[in-house]
């Protein structure tokens, strides 16, 4: 199965469409900073499962009460998923990789600081997607298979016309 990555989309909604389009994912997944440009993927792809947490630039964008953190499974792998401004990873990524490891998830994802980033830390997963807002744009992929993490990428904007 396969998870699209989105963050700091700060209105491009043309390049999330195009990931949507290029990817056909089973779940996307937008990690903040302009979260009512989810709202309106929601909208126009309501076939799609979208999970979404705000960003530090959604303070008066979205529903206060929406968690800044969530865990669970997503197309049979645990994910942690947040923007990253409350964990500090403009710093450094200790306290994100503390939180994902004490909900037991297979890969942390975040955003935040629109570097795209994509390893293997300590045995676990860690996505930045980058930003689908600015310099060509970049998103994140993550295939599943027997409830494991495949494959997690990034793709920039010319990958993803390429997959059309």
């Amino acid at each position: 199965m396969k998870i699209l990555v989105l963050s700091d989309s700060h209105s491009a909604l043309s390049f999330m469409r195009l990931a949507i389009r290029a990817v056909r994912p089973d779940a996307v997944i937008h990690l903040g900073d302009h979260y009512e440009d989810a709202v309106a993927m929601v909208e126009s792809h309501p076939q799609i499962p979208f999970h979404m947490v705000p960003g530090n630039c959604d303070r008066f964008r979205c529903d206060p009460t929406a968690p800044l953190t969530m865990c669970y499974d997503i197309c049979g792998v645990r994910l942690y998923m947040t923007h990253g401004h409350m964990q500090a990873v403009k710093t450094n990524l200790l306290r994100l990789m503390a939180e994902a490891r004490a909900y037991r998830a297979q890969a942390a994802l975040y955003g935040h600081t629109h570097q795209a980033d994509c390893r293997i830390v300590d045995g676990m997963w860690v996505l930045n997607p980058g930003t689908c807002g600015s310099f060509g744009g970049s998103v994140g992929l993550i295939e599943t298979e027997h409830n494991e993490i495949k494959t997690c990428r990034i793709l920039r904007q010319a990958e993803l016309e390429a997959l059309l």
